[in-house]
């Protein structure tokens, strides 16, 4: 594709686009893991998560063409999401001290780049697809994902602080996304693909399994932690 040719600028909108659409799961996820940080580092940790995200994400373009290949990558990276989605709210009860801030930090850039690379399949393939094969396209395109993602996760941030209640609705996000990976699996298309009412059931009893099944399992997580440490308070006494 001509550089700056009127396809190439077309391409690059496409991209553009791609990036705003499915940037907020990003900037949900990278919000809700940084919330628990202390103010100093939160904004750090938004930051250099994104950076790596970014760096997670680039590596992933680069080899699309080898990850079309693998079989279940959807289903494996939906229920990996599954699980980020689920210790989000299980770990909003979380002991200030159970270590350093550093372990703190840390695990919270560890859970943005997961999360991000588990979220990242749609982004790539999309990505990658409207770049058709330009690799400036694609680099361009990434670029572009920084401000978007780092802003999101700065407004996402603010508004947990004021509404808890978006902890609950990200992560209800995330288990959406999660469970949309998972039924556009390929090797699931005999379930979830034909127009059948039976296989329409299915498509939506794995929405509604995947999102209540992590907000009933978070709330009971996090209901069950304090217990546990007035138990464990008790016994020492």
């Amino acid at each position: 594709m001509e550089f700056f040719s009127a396809p190439w600028w077309s391409a690059l909108l496409a991209i553009i686009l791609i990036d705003l659409v499915l940037a907020g799961d990003n900037a949900i996820v990278i919000a809700l893991a940084a919330r628990s940080l202390p103010p100093d580092l939160r904004q750090k940790a938004i930051v250099w998560g994104t950076v790596g995200a970014i760096v997670v994400r680039s590596l992933m373009t680069v080899g699309v063409v080898w990850l079309l290949k693998i079989p279940g990558l959807m289903l494996v990276g939906g229920l990996g999401l599954v699980w980020i989605a689920y210790k989000l709210l299980a770990d909003q009860e979380g002991d200030e001290h159970d270590g350093p801030v550093a372990s703190t930090f840390w695990g919270a850039m560890k859970t943005i780049i997961v999360a991000d690379a588990l979220m990242g399949v749609d982004n790539v393939l999309g990505v990658a697809g409207a770049a058709h094969g330009s690799f400036d396209l694609v680099v361009i395109g990434l670029l572009v994902s920084v401000p978007i993602v780092v802003f999101g996760s700065s407004v996402v941030l603010k508004l947990v602080e004021r509404f808890p209640i978006i902890i609950q609705l990200g992560a209800a996000v995330l288990a959406f996304t999660a469970a949309k990976m998972i039924v556009n699996e390929p090797l699931l298309d005999a379930v979830f693909d034909s127009p059948e009412p039976l296989n329409i059931a299915a498509r939506w009893m794995t929405y509604a399994v995947a999102v209540v099944g992590v907000l009933a399992g978070g709330w009971w997580a996090a209901r069950r932690q304090p217990n546990e440490r007035n138990g464990q308070s008790g016994h020492a006494i």
